[in-house]
């Protein structure tokens, strides 16, 4: 099977979609690389079943064959954390080995391993890319909030999870991830001059304040609980006592059982005001529970990296604290591998790259999984 024939019309693709700006909240965007995927997914003679968001983008449900049923599916996502405008700053660029832009690693290379994988398989005759449904999400980036379900749907019925975040810098593939939560705390105050009147004023920033410190004490990085406030709102000036303070709060687990616990804590935390005469709102839940290596997980694992040592390739597997929607198909009692992507690193930021050798060389063996896990009784 040879995928480096496809090389030149991969990064062609890639090179359009790292193009588009598809931030989460950015519909158009998002449909306009959901147009170009199902446009390309078309020729090949896969159905594409567009389902329509109001809000963000359109997921796309892609089937390979007619009549059968399916045994693997593939996940991916569509969507990136960059505001409209910044491919217009950033646009895709190719220096020495490695390709730049905004979503080329997450998860933009993905999708194009995706296509052509699936292009390879039927350029070689292969039958087993009848056996997969593939699921191309919109809101991955933003937690699923549209999306969750329509996995957990595809996920029933199906013996393998084959998700396609990208490898880490290493090469590793993912096998365990923690459990993630996003949480709001809108804190109101009273205002009043600070100059003339600070007794008739209620501050929002300094209940704010007592509950950051608070939530940070709930962190135990032993045992893999996380809690951070990594942004703050508040306050109209200087010389004013703030009438108004939103702290967001980023939750990292290891277990349900931990998720439960935190989520309480939380939850305790913010039921009573330390300044008196402020009020506090709480909002948000535990999005993605953890993704734990178990039995299923380690013989798929020992599978791919069977299919790795044919390539010449010896896959290691790792743990992350990131999210993915692995975390529901593992927590569906699927057989989960994540981070089958290609090799990069840095998302999420200005330097985000893709390491170009490993787009072919991952998308290969992707193609060599689904042949494998097809015939797999």
């Amino acid at each position: 099977m040879d995928v480096k024939m496809y090389k030149k019309d991969m990064l062609a693709l890639l090179e359009k979609l790292v193009n588009v700006d598809s931030g989460s909240n950015y519909k158009e965007g998002v449909d306009k690389v959901g147009n170009l995927l199902a446009e390309k997914f078309n020729e090949l003679g896969f159905s594409v079943e567009r389902i329509k968001q109001e809000t963000f983008g359109d997921h796309l449900r892609i089937r390979c064959g007619q009549g059968t049923k399916s045994t693997i599916l593939i996940v991916a996502h569509m969507d990136t954390v960059f505001k409209e405008g910044t491919a217009k700053k950033r646009p895709f660029s190719i220096v020495g080995e490695r390709a730049y832009g905004p979503g080329v690693i997450d998860m933009k290379a993905s999708l194009v391993s995706v296509l052509y994988a699936f292009t390879a398989l039927k350029k070689a005759g292969s039958e087993q890319y009848r056996n997969v449904e593939i699921l191309i999400t919109s809101d991955e980036e933003i937690g699923s909030p549209t999306s969750k379900a329509l996995i957990e749907q595809a996920a029933k019925g199906k013996r393998y999870a084959l998700v396609m975040e990208p490898a880490r810098k290493d090469g590793s593939l993912v096998t365990e991830r923690r459990g993630n939560g996003r949480f709001t705390l809108v804190v109101k105050g009273q205002a009043a001059h600070s100059g003339i009147e600070p007794e008739k004023g209620r501050s929002a920033i300094e209940e704010l304040a007592y509950k950051i410190v608070k939530l940070h004490r709930l962190n135990d990085l032993d045992q893999g609980i996380s809690i951070n406030v990594g942004k703050i709102e508040g306050g109209d000036a200087v010389n004013t006592i703030s009438p108004r303070a939103v702290g967001y709060i980023d939750v990292r687990v290891s277990t349900s059982e931990q998720a439960v616990a935190v989520e309480q804590k939380i939850e305790e935390v913010c039921a009573t005001s330390d300044v008196k005469g402020t009020k506090i709102e709480l909002h948000g839940h535990m999005k993605r529970p953890p993704m734990k290596k178990d039995q299923q997980i380690e013989e798929l694992l020992q599978i791919v990296q069977e299919v790795g040592r044919e390539m010449g390739l010896d896959l290691k597997d790792t743990a992350t604290g990131g999210g993915s929607d692995a975390s529901f198909t593992a927590a569906m009692g699927v057989a989960t591998i994540d981070g089958l992507g290609p090799i990069g690193g840095n998302a999420h930021s200005e330097k985000e790259y893709l390491e170009i050798p490993s787009l072919t060389e991952r998308t290969l063996l992707l193609a060599k999984i689904i042949e494998r896990l097809g015939d797999e009784k």
